[in-house]
């Protein structure tokens, strides 16, 4: 059972430790708000900044092709959403239909690919004259499960559009389908070297026959979300668990009990001695006068003339 002065402690630090509870979680509770409003305000300002971005790529001028890609080279996250423009010639008998892709918030469609003849471009790698390595181009969009699409127009063209890079492997190429941009399984299926990324078109001439919808320009991955405003929000995060952090060690400490003072309780002076009284302080009296005797004692020595 608690002595008197512990439990009068207790009872005052009780209530301490209630409005204690309530003042941290309150500020718990507002560092989650700030970092919520804080995450609001990375979307909004992440977004805005891409649709900046969004309107200056679409409004660029284009850069030929190979000043910024040649084939063999890998994609870098630079050359994702570069216009450019290339001349080629259709090689309309390898278009695949792309599955499983949506656009403006219709989820079933597919993208139409079609290889694009560079002109040029490989030929040393071919050892001819007039190879020219394939550049995967996507035409456009189309809604549905569409089996047939027409063939885009012959003789050289000129294609503008956005770079973006290539896909990891999907299925396998069944009946003209696939599921992913795979330079390396378009490669064993067109059968001629193929550009490590492809085209998004954003005009060609002369025109395309098939009525597709163009597609937007690539985004980079990561974009949309304001970096800064995002360590803004977890740092506020950060703030509200130590307040919880810090209330629930207070309160462990408070359920743990005051450490005991010396003196207060039972067992917190020195053992009784045989009479029932306490000892007195300091070393066994009988034990000192001992050693003062034997330490005063000078040793005996014998000296022979």
């Amino acid at each position: 059972m608690p002595d008197a002065p512990t439990s009068v402690w207790r009872a005052a630090v009780r209530p301490r430790m209630l409005g204690l509870l309530v003042l941290l979680l309150a500020a718990a509770a507002v560092c989650g708000r700030l970092g919520a409003w804080q995450l609001e305000r990375a979307e909004v300002r992440g977004g805005a900044a891409e649709e900046r971005r969004a309107v200056e790529i679409a409004e660029s001028r284009p850069v030929p092709l190979e000043d910024v890609l040649v084939p063999g080279a890998s994609v870098t996250g630079e050359m994702v959403a570069r216009k450019v423009v290339v001349t080629g010639t259709w090689e309309a008998a390898g278009t695949l239909l792309v599955d499983g892709r949506a656009h403006d918030g219709v989820t079933e469609g597919a993208l139409v690919l079609t290889p694009l003849r560079v002109d040029g471009a490989g030929a040393a790698a071919e050892g001819a004259a007039d190879a020219g390595a394939l550049l995967p181009v996507v035409r456009g969009w189309t809604p549905g499960t569409t089996t047939t699409v027409p063939d885009p127009p012959t003789g050289t063209v000129t294609v503008v559009g956005w770079l973006q890079g290539g896909e990891e492997a999907g299925a396998p190429v069944v009946d003209g389908r696939t599921d992913a941009i795979s330079p390396a399984q378009l490669a064993s299926v067109w059968g001629s070297p193929v550009y490590t990324g492809y085209l998004v078109v954003q005009s060609v001439e002369p025109g395309d026959p098939a009525d597709l919808e163009l597609l937007d320009p690539p985004t980079r991955s990561g974009t949309g979300l304001n970096v800064q405003n995002l360590a803004y929000a977890a740092q506020w995060w950060i703030f509200g668990l130590f307040a919880v952090g810090l209330w629930w060690r207070l309160v462990r400490d408070e359920a743990a009990g005051r450490p005991p003072i010396p003196g207060e309780g039972d067992g917190d002076g020195p053992p009784p001695s045989d009479e029932g009284g306490p000892h007195p302080a300091g070393p066994d009296p009988g034990t000192a006068a001992q050693r003062d005797v034997a330490g005063d004692a000078a040793p005996v020595t014998t000296t022979t003339r």
